[in-house]
């Protein structure tokens, strides 16, 4: 197939972009400095190539408190990526499947976070104007799909983790921060402090593991939003103990500070539909404290956990 993917250098989309292309598919995966979503004009400069496929991964968010802190901005931002995307896949690639990603901060607080509810309900107010954008972004597919009879599959992720996870400085999603305030307070004494009081719960999806059901699942589900996570979860402080147990840290070190933003108390997808779709996804995961192995022996192997302060 001959793919256009957007977002293709994060950490989503290099090891997608990878996968992709070591199963023989072309793939054309641009910079934002090669082609700025936010300027139209450059997608109209993308030459006539009629796609098979559109993975649309671009957004323009951060972990932590980002989105307290750029509620304008990321709405503006990422209306502009969203909706520019779809215009151009309507007018230049109608022939092709759009394949794009929902978030799970757009369910509701108190909802069972099945598909049928994602579009139902408050977004918690944190997290309310990128979850919205995101919602928007569904309704401009299902709205293409419904006059101009475009196909689309939108997949929603729990939380990712793996190797290769940025390091250029912006904030780092929970797990990866756990790793990296364990290492700096294992090589270089600093005190490990966690914001939170450690049991607000979280899920986690191995890269690997999500791409392979997000391939599945986008050559045979059309026009359709479907959960992808572990179907477990569990506290920031067992996270936190899997963590110093693989790389030799005094659990009982750890401070936690309950006055920092922690985001939702709890938030574990409903994989009903996945496992209907895909019943070989419950037995291929990686097992999570293989997944934490990895990520750790590779922050260790690249020091992505950086220089002394």
């Amino acid at each position: 197939m001959r793919i256009f993917i957007t977002g293709g250098h994060g950490f989503l989309g290099s090891a997608l972009l990878r996968r992709l292309r070591e199963l023989g598919h072309e793939c054309d995966a641009p910079t934002s400095r090669e082609c700025n979503l936010l300027e139209p004009a450059d997608l109209e400069r993308i030459p006539s190539t009629q796609y098979d496929r559109i993975f649309h991964l671009a957004a323009w968010t951060q972990a932590g408190d980002f989105c307290l802190r750029h509620p304008g901005e990321q709405w503006i931002i990422n209306q502009k990526l969203n909706t520019h995307l779809l215009d151009w896949w309507h007018r230049r690639q109608p022939q092709a499947k759009l394949v794009f990603m929902g978030t799970s901060c757009a369910y509701a607080p108190g909802s069972d976070l099945r598909e049928p509810e994602y579009m139902a309900g408050e977004p918690i107010e944190s997290l309310y104007t990128y979850a919205m954008t995101k919602r928007m972004l569904l309704q401009g597919a299902r709205a293409l799909q419904q006059q101009f009879g475009l196909k689309w599959f939108c997949a929603l992720p729990s939380t990712l983790y793996g190797t290769n996870y940025h390091t250029d400085g912006r904030q780092m999603h929970f797990i990866f921060d756990l790793v990296r305030k364990i290492l700096r307070g294992k090589h270089y004494g600093e005190t490990v402090t966690l914001w939170g009081d450690g049991y607000q719960r979280r899920e986690l999806v191995y890269i690997e593991d999500f791409i392979r059901a997000l391939l599945f699942l986008s050559e045979r589900v059309d026009d359709e939003l479907v959960n992808i996570g572990a179907g477990e979860d569990h506290t920031i402080r067992e996270f936190a103990r899997a963590i110093c147990d693989q790389v030799g840290y005094d659990a009982l070190k750890i401070q936690y500070d309950t006055a920092r933003y922690v985001g939702a108390q709890a938030k574990k997808l409903a994989i009903d539909r996945l496992l209907e779709l895909y019943p070989r996804y419950a037995t291929e995961r990686v097992p999570l404290h293989k997944g934490i192995e990895c990520v750790v022996n590779w922050f260790e192997n690249v020091k992505a956990y950086g220089p002394p302060a």
